[in-house]
């Protein structure tokens, strides 16, 4: 049976930390406007004891949104929790997200406590934000560097002091899949009310395995993925929302799970974010990218030619993207050529390309991508000489 996934963005809080990104309050309520045509599920719209900005702009994103569930981010500690409380008090749907870090680098080095007060902190802080919110999300810091033993008493003490909803994050991008799948395991067979709880994951990417991890957790158990908006984020950034729904569309075989999100707002969504971030998306980007549905391979411009799902898995109309385009360049075969040329107007037979191809060919060895116009120039120069 299909369980149903819940998408949680973090784009305006976590995706903000990104270098040198800057929105605006009128951006960030206009960015989780779309979001929520997206079809997310909770926006965190920022951490509001940060800065005056920052509160601000999540009372402004609580009073714009209307269906999805806005939280704000915040230490274990009762003035964090106190700015949460008064920046989400106008949400039509609300929760709280709080965190303390638990691995023994981050206990030691950084917060100078021992596991005892952790968990103390954990207990208060947890028990003081159920207060106020229905929905209390905890989050052990960097859980995947966090002995097992230790991370079960510390999410365990979470739930006992009324956390509804428990955050995985591998804070530095440290583990793979194997290992998230083995973490998920230890939970289940620990936590008693493991089924009873919504159990979350948020993965950073500093080693390229942030989607690939999100997704290992919809198979061990997690029921709501956290991301943003092409991956943007702290150092190399998050898991990307886009490129997990798209891995859940294509593979409902494998996941066997649902979500609200309407794929076709994504690449509006996208260049939402690209814009208002000043970060352009790569073009070999997946899923939103410019090349995304770009084929120059002779091999693969045939194929798709014959039939598109030789080489696309994924249609641009599903993302709301513009056509499959076929641009022309030196490894394109005659197939791509002869069509494009027909496309323009010209009459081309197999016969003709026996001439036309290879004045193609020496324009494209010699420049990136062969225009329309250099294909114009072509066919004038070939009339001319079969005239």
């Amino acid at each position: 049976m299909s369980k149903y996934i819940q998408f949680f963005d973090t784009t305006l809080r976590d995706g903000e930390q990104t270098i040198g990104v800057n929105f605006s309050i009128d951006e960030k309520v206009a960015i989780a406007k779309q979001l929520e045509n997206w079809g997310v599920d909770v926006i965190e719209a920022g951490f509001p004891v940060a800065s005056k900005g920052d509160f601000e702009a999540v009372t402004a994103v609580a009073k714009a949104v209307k269906h999805a569930r806005v939280t704000g981010l915040a230490r274990a500690r009762k003035g964090d929790i106190d700015a949460c409380v008064k920046a989400t008090s106008m949400a039509t749907h609300k929760q709280i997200h709080v965190f303390i870090a638990t691995s023994p680098i981050h206990r030691e080095d950084k917060l100078n406590m021992t596991k005892e007060q952790v968990i103390d902190a954990i207990t208060y802080s947890v028990d003081y934000a159920h207060k106020f919110f229905d929905i209390v999300e905890f989050s052990p810091e960097d859980a995947t560097r966090t002995e097992p033993d230790f991370l079960v008493e510390s999410i365990q003490a979470a739930i006992d002091a009324g956390a509804t909803v428990i955050n995985i994050p591998d804070t530095v991008g440290y583990t793979n899949p194997q290992e998230f799948e083995k973490l998920f395991k230890n939970l289940r067979n620990n936590i008693p009310m493991f089924d009873q709880i919504t159990f979350s994951v948020h993965c950073h990417d500093d080693l390229g395995m942030a989607v690939a991890n999100s997704l290992e957790a919809i198979k061990a158990g997690a029921t709501r993925i956290e991301g943003t908006i092409n991956g943007i984020g702290e150092r190399a950034g998050n898991a990307a929302l886009e490129e997990v729904a798209a891995a859940m569309y294509v593979r409902k075989d494998y996941y066997h799970a649902e979500n609200n999100i309407d794929m076709a707002e994504t690449k509006k969504t996208s260049d939402m974010i690209s814009h208002c971030s000043e970060m352009a998306v790569p073009h070999n980007k997946a899923v939103v990218g410019a090349n995304a549905f770009a084929h120059e391979s002779g091999i693969h411009q045939d194929g798709m030619l014959k039939n598109p799902q030789t080489y696309e898995i994924l249609t641009p109309a599903v993302v709301g993207a513009n056509k499959t385009s076929l641009p022309l360049g030196k490894l394109s075969g005659s197939h791509a050529v002869m069509q494009k040329l027909q496309t323009m107007g010209y009459q081309v037979t197999r016969d003709d390309m026996k001439v036309i191809f290879p004045r193609f060919k020496n324009i494209a060895d010699n420049t990136s991508i062969v225009s329309e116009s250099e294909l114009k120039n072509i066919m004038r120069e070939v009339n001319k000489v079969t005239a």
